[in-house]
């Protein structure tokens, strides 16, 4: 994702864009509007990705129903009939050219929640497009699947789409045979397709793209892991752990059986790798110098203790159970374990990270998000940290990670009446902060006036 649209989603009124990087951070007032953000990138990804209709109540989130989603105008105007939200981004066709898409998504109510009515992924650069829509006019529900070129359009009428929100056929636009269809039981093999005359010879570049479109619509349906979505705060540390089954949940309560779990002889290399990278942010954040797994039995199935080591000078410290030591190790865990050992997520969305930390450990996480970001992994981060926007400023000003300043975007949430206004600010390569407006710093402005007297 390269760039962010929502229109009539929450406080978000007129179409307004925002610009996403790699490494993109959410800062602004409390109720501004930037959980509802992060929400409507899971949304569009899992739309995208084909796991399932968004569920806009899902933990750790928890939008309410279509009506309190729905933006509301107040007065006359009243609450939207739809909302819309979409992305930008790019992907490699099959010659490894790169190729701007868009999509687009736009919810009605069903029942009480939001559902998606139509979702449209464009080929910017070539006007080549697919859309799957639904017909509300009829009485039974009728999906349609429409794409098309410049000058051509096909549509294919009453499919059968599934709870997840999938297409079940595979469509494939050929250059002498417009569109063929294809199905696992065979059953939509005799769909009748409605369009245009088939393209002419000298269209054949545009069935090309078209075709390219179509191909990386059903890749990205189903290749790609579901983005991480953390809570803002995470589980209470405990003195003993139960190994239980592993299960993600967004409060981070899995980690220390995951830990545990790594930590078995089987696994050791693994656990030697992510102890080692755990370790080496403990030691940058000056939280712990060393991680370990005690157990209480000889068995994996046995109780097991989380402990925490800090070094001196001269001398190691005792090994002091997690629940022993400051909040701020429990809380940032979770945060640290995923981005280091969660090697196959592409997104990872995370909602005030610093919490409970001292400013020198917020800056290391800071730090932390600079390596982890790039081009295969991106990072959408909410907080109210100076302490790391600094440093992540200071570590792409001197290159530390290879970090550059157009891989780090700014997103300033400011209220405005009943909506509120995205700006979308930008590093150069001296570290500034560019593009914000004056009331980005009008509060610490405020304050160092008042101290000084002014």
């Amino acid at each position: 994702m390269n760039r962010l649209r929502l229109e009539n989603y929450r406080c978000f009124r007129e179409e307004q864009e925002a610009v996403l990087a790699p490494l993109t951070l959410l800062v602004g007032e409390n109720s501004t509007g930037k959980t509802s953000f992060m929400v409507a990138v899971r949304a569009l990804l899992d739309l995208l990705y084909g796991h399932r209709v968004p569920d806009f109540k899902e933990e750790p989130y928890d939008l309410g129903s279509f009506d309190d989603i729905a933006h509301y105008r107040g007065g006359r105007g009243g609450r939207a009939d739809t909302f819309k939200i979409g992305f930008d981004s790019t992907y490699q066709n099959e010659t490894q050219a790169s190729v701007r898409c868009r999509f687009d998504v736009s919810f009605g109510e069903r029942g009480v929640a939001p559902f998606p009515l139509a979702r449209r992924l464009t080929d910017v650069d070539h006007d080549a497009w697919v859309e799957l829509r639904i017909e509300q006019a009829t009485e039974k529900e009728d999906w349609r699947l429409r794409f098309g070129v410049t000058g051509h359009e096909w549509t294919v009428g009453g499919l059968q789409v599934g709870h997840e929100g999938h297409v079940p056929p595979l469509f494939v636009v050929d250059a002498v045979s417009p569109v063929a269809t294809k199905s696992d039981n065979g059953r939509l093999e005799a769909r009748k397709i409605q369009g245009l005359d088939g393209p002419q010879a000298d269209d054949h570049e545009k069935v090309q793209h078209l075709r390219d479109l179509v191909r990386q619509f059903y890749k990205w349906n189903y290749d790609q892991n579901r983005p991480y979505a953390g809570a803002p705060v995470r589980s209470k540390p405990r003195r003993t752990y139960d190994p239980s089954r592993l299960a993600w949940d967004p409060e981070g309560t899995y980690v220390p059986m995951y830990l545990a779990h790594l930590n078995a002889r089987k696994r050791m290399s693994a656990w030697n790798r992510l102890k080692e990278a755990l370790e080496a942010f403990g030691k940058d954040s000056g939280l712990f110098d060393e991680i370990a797994i005690r157990r209480l039995g000889k068995l994996e199935s046995e109780p097991f203790q989380l402990q925490i080591r800090k070094f001196g000078r001269s001398l190691k410290g005792p090994k002091r159970n997690i629940i022993d030591v400051g909040y701020g190790v429990s809380q940032v865990l979770p945060v640290v374990a995923e981005l280091l050992g969660n090697q196959l997520t592409p997104v990872f969305l995370l909602q005030q990270p610093e919490v409970h930390l001292h400013p020198s450990a917020q800056a290391a996480l800071g730090s932390l998000f600079c390596r982890i970001a790039g081009p295969e992994r991106q990072l959408i981060v909410e907080t109210h940290s100076d302490h790391m926007l600094d440093r992540i400023r200071m570590d792409v000003r001197d290159g530390v990670f290879g970090l550059k300043p157009e891989d780090v975007s700014i997103l300033f949430f400011e209220r405005r009446n009943l909506a509120v206004q995205i700006f979308s600010l930008r590093i150069d390569d001296q570290g500034n902060l560019c593009d914000a407006p004056q009331s980005y710093r009008r509060f610490f402005m405020d304050e160092v006036r008042r101290s000084l007297r002014l």
